[in-house]
Order: C-alpha cells, then structure tokens, then sequence
C-alpha cells in the first residue's frame, strides 16, 4: 500500500488576493522587523487575523489548524489540504498543505518549515495550552517569545489600500441599514427586516466588491426587549407601534469589518432621554479622538460624560475597539480599546469601531439598549466618520 503524503504544495487557478503583492511585502517588512528588534529566527503566527493580514488568507478552519511561518526570507502559510487550491489563490507567499491522514500531520508540516531548535516567535494571548505543549514537543525551541502585542500594534495603524477597502464596506453598510429602515412597520417580524437587509447587502457586496467572498458578517434587527443584548439574533417577534429599534449591518470584505449600528423607533417613543443621552454621547466621543490622544483618557472623559447624567451604570463594553483585519470574526485587537486601562496614544492613520452603548434594564423608562457604531478614522487633527447614516432621534423616528 502506498504511504500517504506528509505535505505538499497545491497550486491551483489564478491569484486572487486582496491587495497588491506590494501591500504584504510591506506589511512583511513589519514584522520582520520585529523580529528583528526581538532577535528571532522564526515566527509562528496562529491566529486568523494574523495570517490574514500578513497573507491575506481568511481561515475557515472546520476543526483543522493553520498557521503562518516567517523567517527573515521567507513567508509560507501551512493549510489543511482540505482547502485544496483555496489558500494558494487567496495567500500571498508560499503554501504548504497538510493531509489529515494521521494526528500529527499539522506540526510536522510545521516544522518542516519553521526547523527545531530555533527561537520562535508567537502568539500566546490567544493560542491554546495543547497547541502550545504541541509546538514545544515538536519544535524543541530553544526560545519562545510572546509578539501578539507587536502585531497588534502594527496592524492598528491601517494603510491607504486598508482604509479604502474599509471605506467601500461602509457603503454597503449603509444601503444594508437602508433596506432594513424601508421594511419596518407593525407587524413585519424582526426576521423579515433582517432578510431585506441581507439581500441588499449581499447584492451591493456582490456590485461592489465582484472578486470577494460575501463573508456575510453580521447583520440583524433588534426590537422591544431584545435590543439590550449587542449579539442578539433576529426572532420572529413582529414590531409593534412604540418599539425601541436597534439595525445592525457589519459587512466583512477580505476580513476587514465595516460596522454601522444604528438605534430608531417604531413611531414615537413614551420616553426618548436615553436615546437623546447616546446621541450626544457619539457626538463628545468623536469630539475627543484626535492624535496624541490616549485611549485611557478617552475613556475617562466619556466615563465622566454619563456619571454626570447618571448613565454610567448602563455601559457595558469598552467605548470602541480597533478595526482592521478579522476584528468582528477573531481575537479582536485590543490594542484599540477606548478603556481607562489602555495607555495607548492614537496616531493618524488608525481605525476604530466607535460603539458606545446603554443597556438600560427593563423595568425602567425607556428600557432597552441603544447602540450607534461607526467606522472612525483617526486624522492629522481629529476624527473621520464614513457612514452616512443619520444619528438621532431627528432622522431615525420611523413613521406609523
């Protein structure tokens, strides 16, 4: 009987990469240098926003492992062979399949590559303690040296081919939104104002984006009581006169996210304060981004923004976070985060997802969650919004 394959290469149809050869080979010239200023052979990158946004491949790993193996000349990305010719159209730099034919397959691809004996580079924020114990066995590092923060950073400043790629997937977002504002009206269930706004996203992505994957994203309208929760999927409770609306619409192109949320009504709400309160609140947040700014004193600020009106007990998540490759799907960047803990100083160039939030429980006036998210760019002097959207109870008030 013939022995199965350990790895091989798979080539198979055209290139099909996000951006340009010379946007990885940029991005590549990063991280070596990293890997430099730490003094590294190797690097093993694990994570899906990592391998795609040195590669530009969007892992779907269906229970299999991936990983990316840098050295100071080359850039080979090892796959499942499961994905066939997939990761060599979609990956800049060479690929290296695996068979799943026997439980090792994966780390002997790996080594393979990345050698044994070396000092190696990796992700230890987000790889698992078996997969860890695994590399060590396999590899025999003799060093092992954490870069996940490294990488953040570098990605949290976007390039001008990132920021236009993001900027076209606001534009998607907003008709999505759109077509979701133009279904509402008593008795439509949440579900059928989210499908409206899928078929239009999906159309729209299809027309703007024609050599992508619709990576679908997140997409959804929340009502009365379920807009509270920031993940809650549509049901099919139908809307009724005097509901508090939230419409979601977060296209993924390439990995990149382009959020937009948006809170409206059903006709006019019996108590309107909180919604005024989040309004104003977006408004002093995008007030305050601006270079040499620190997250943590953002933070602070919006902190002392709803204290001063006593919502501050309603925010339950950081006031934005960093966009840019696989932040909606994987591992989010925190490196971003509008956190009184977080020191970092915000540069042009940087992307966040601002997003602050009131989740305002039931049993009070004007109970529910108030969401409105936009893609900001951080300027030479302030803050960019790209949505086109309108925010407020002005615009967003849905006849009956």
């Amino acid at each position: 009987m013939a022995a199965f394959p350990q790895s091989y290469q798979f080539q198979d149809g055209p290139s099909q990469l996000a951006f340009p050869p010379e946007e990885y080979t940029a991005r590549l010239t990063g991280l070596r240098q990293i890997m430099y200023d730490h003094d590294l052979a190797v690097v093993i990158l694990t994570t899906a926003q990592n391998i795609a946004y040195y590669t530009g491949l969007i892992c779907r790993p269906f229970g299999r492992a991936y990983a990316l193996v840098v050295t100071q000349h080359d850039c080979t990305t090892i796959a499942p062979a499961g994905e066939a010719g997939r990761p060599s159209r979609q990956a800049h730099g060479d690929v290296q399949s695996y068979p799943d034919w026997e439980r090792n397959s994966f780390h002997r691809a790996l080594r393979s590559v990345a050698g044994i004996g070396r000092v190696v580079g990796y992700e230890a924020d987000q790889m698992p303690v078996a997969q860890a114990q695994a590399m060590r066995h396999h590899l025999h590092p003799t060093g092992l040296i954490d870069i996940s923060a490294d990488t953040a950073r570098q990605r949290a400043v976007l390039s001008d081919a990132e920021r236009s790629l993001i900027r076209a997937g606001a534009a998607v977002a907003d008709h999505a939104v759109a077509a979701m504002r133009a279904a509402i009206k008593p008795g439509v269930r949440e579900i059928d104002v989210t499908m409206a706004g899928a078929a239009t996203m999906a159309s729209k992505f299809a027309e703007t984006f024609p050599h992508a994957a619709d990576e679908r994203g997140a997409l959804h309208c929340q009502s009365g009581p379920h807009t509270d929760a920031v993940c809650h999927p549509a049901t099919p409770r139908a809307l009724e006169k005097g509901d508090l609306l939230t419409l979601v619409a977060h296209p993924l192109i390439h990995g990149y996210g382009a959020p937009l949320a948006r809170t409206c009504s059903l006709g006019q709400l019996a108590h309107q304060t909180h919604w005024e309160l989040q309004s104003a609140a977006r408004d002093h947040a995008l007030s305050l981004i601006a270079p040499g700014q620190s997250c943590a004193e953002i933070a602070r600020q919006m902190a002392a923004f709803y204290a001063e009106r006593d919502a501050l007990q309603y925010c339950t998540m950081a006031f934005g976070q960093a966009l840019g490759a696989m932040t909606h799907v994987q591992g989010g960047a925190t490196v971003l985060d509008l956190r009184p803990d977080n020191e970092t100083l915000l540069m042009p160039g940087m992307g966040l997802s601002l997003g602050p939030i009131l989740s305002v429980p039931a049993d009070q006036p004007g109970g529910g969650g108030y969401r409105e998210v936009d893609v900001v760019f951080v300027t030479d002097d302030g803050a960019e919004t790209v949505a086109e959207t309108p925010v407020g109870p002005a615009d967003n008030v849905i006849s009956v």
